[in-house]
């Protein structure tokens, strides 16, 4: 019988199997099936071919590991003996790969260098204003972030710092650096210049005029958002961002506060207090006029329910019994300080507003721990006090405004104070260098806005004395010199400059016996260029 080709010739029918009944295909899809079977197979000869190509692949993972540890090895050799920064390392998106700690340093401070401002633009509709980079006291850590650089893949063992060489080399490193700066000094900066935007709040406040309190209701504006310029320009300055660009100034609108009636009542009024002195241990007690409404609060509450831009308001004054000049010289035995500006007599208006302002200045007494406010003392500047239309600033422009040269009062009264060696609370400089003072010896003042403010810090009352003729603007500042008293010396000198503006600083300097004592930094200053 021939096994290798066996014919079925007849189609089964049917074949049952323990009851089941199995059919063969139909007819038509019967076919013809050959069957082939494997002449002379061994099973042995799969084991051993399977067992030869798992050798071979055993030989080459082998080789391959040899080969993978003989690369490693070179490379953690070679890594090892890097006295460099590892391949992979940025510093704020420089790269120091393979540099040295100094090179890298080097490249770092160049790149700042070249990328921070010398000052910080910023603009405010036509406002246009600046920050000298210079006043905010600037640093990046450097050496801190080379550090970490240089460290990096330095740190652990051979075979770690191998891996981290190898994990930076594949995915990069960038460090950040680090940032100081003077925030307290940004912010000083920042509410400078809000008091001095063009649509800045007018606040609400009161003065008082002859016999009357003169309440103002103040004007809705803009303000610096200090804090989200704080923000801005140190991310700005983190970030080298920016060099030849204007920030924009983000503002709030305000409205002014709301006029306390009640309030501004408490403040003012004042009982008199009679003057007196003693003379072991020497002290003097001027004596101060008592103030009150010369109407009842409620009448004055019904006067502020109409709508007004200024109301005015009866004063009575409160005298003392025993007033400070019936005491004598007595009390204000010593000048303490002097200084003295020139002006034009032949610009009469301008004249006239300097005799005002100074005529509200002069005789006032300032008692220990007291502080004495321009704005508060002079008051608003109006025709119906008697201001004449006079050249002032406006947006860096020259123009005639009511109570022009005033300003000359109060830079002449800072210097005065400076050399009393008084307090300084609050004082702003002009736009541009005055004529009459030096860059950083003027002090401006804006009614409602800018107030220049200082405080009796001494042991005694002080009297201010002042006039304006003949040209010349004088203060004086009588009290009572002690025996520890200091020589004091201003310096002021300009620092810098650009083509549009001028910085300047200026310092007291205090003495005793021809040796410095203290050096006091006053102000460090702005000016726009002519």
């Amino acid at each position: 019988m021939d096994t290798n080709n066996v014919e079925l010739e007849k189609p089964i029918d049917k074949v049952t199997l323990s009851g089941i009944e199995l059919h063969p295909l139909e007819e038509n899809n019967t076919e013809k099936r050959e069957f082939h079977p494997v002449e002379n197979y061994h099973p042995e000869n799969d084991k051993h071919s399977h067992s030869k190509v798992m050798r071979i692949l055993g030989i080459c993972i082998l080789v391959f590991v040899i080969l993978l540890s003989i690369a490693f090895f070179i490379f953690t050799f070679v890594n090892n003996q890097n006295k460099n920064i590892i391949s992979g390392i940025s510093i704020k998106g420089i790269n120091v790969s393979n540099l040295s700690t100094e090179e890298a340093k080097e490249t770092i401070q160049n790149y700042i260098n070249e990328n921070l401002p010398e000052n910080i633009n910023l603009v405010h509709n036509d406002y246009k204003t600046s920050i000298p980079l210079s006043a905010l006291n600037i640093s990046f850590d450097i050496d801190s972030a080379v550090e970490q650089a240089y460290e990096t893949g330095k740190s652990g063992n051979i075979f770690e710092n191998s891996f981290t060489a190898l994990k930076t080399w594949i995915s990069p490193i960038d460090i950040e650096l680090t940032l100081t700066l003077d925030e307290e000094q940004l912010r000083t900066a920042l509410n400078d210049i809000s008091s001095k935007l063009p649509d800045t709040v007018i606040e609400s406040g009161y003065y008082i005029e002859g016999n009357n309190l003169i309440v103002t209701s103040g004007s809705e504006g803009n303000v610096v958002d200090v804090d989200q310029m704080c923000t801005y320009i140190k991310n700005g300055i983190l970030n080298l961002t920016l060099k030849n660009r204007d920030l924009e100034i983000a503002t709030i609108s305000k409205q002014p506060s709301k006029i306390n009636i009640e309030k501004i009542y408490n403040e003012i009024y004042k009982q008199p207090v009679d003057a007196y002195y003693t003379q072991e241990p020497f002290a003097v007690y001027p004596s101060e006029n008592g103030l009150d409404f010369a109407i009842s609060l409620d009448e004055a509450k019904e006067m502020l329910s109409e709508e007004k831009s200024e109301y005015v308001i009866p004063l009575q004054t409160l005298y003392p019994s025993v007033t400070t000049n019936m005491i004598g010289t007595e009390a204000f035995p010593d000048m303490l300080s002097t200084y003295s500006t020139r002006y034009s007599t032949s610009d009469r208006d301008r004249t006239t507003n300097l005799q005002l302002a100074a005529s509200k200045i002069n005789g006032t007494v300032l008692m220990p721990g007291e502080t004495f406010s321009y704005n508060q003392v002079v008051g608003e500047r109006t025709i119906a006090a008697g201001y004449k239309e006079a050249p002032i600033y406006v947006e860096g422009e020259v123009v005639d405004g009511l109570g022009g040269g005033i300003c000359q009062i109060t830079s002449t009264l800072y210097n005065a104070v400076l050399y009393a060696n008084l307090e300084i609370v609050e004082r702003s400089n002009h736009q541009f260098v005055p004529s009459y003072v030096t860059a950083s010896r003027d002090s401006t003042v804006v009614y409602g806005s800018i107030d220049f403010k200082f405080k009796n810090n001494r042991d005694y009352p002080i009297k201010i004395v002042c006039s304006v003729s003949g040209g010349i603007a004088r203060f004086d500042i009588y009290g009572l010199r002690t025996d520890n008293e200091y020589e004091v010396e201003i310096s002021s000198y300009i620092t810098g400059s650009t083509s549009d503006s001028t910085y300047s600083e200026a310092y007291r300097i205090l003495k005793q016996n021809g040796q410095v004592v203290s050096t006091e930094l006053l102000s460090k200053d702005t000016y726009k260029r002519h």
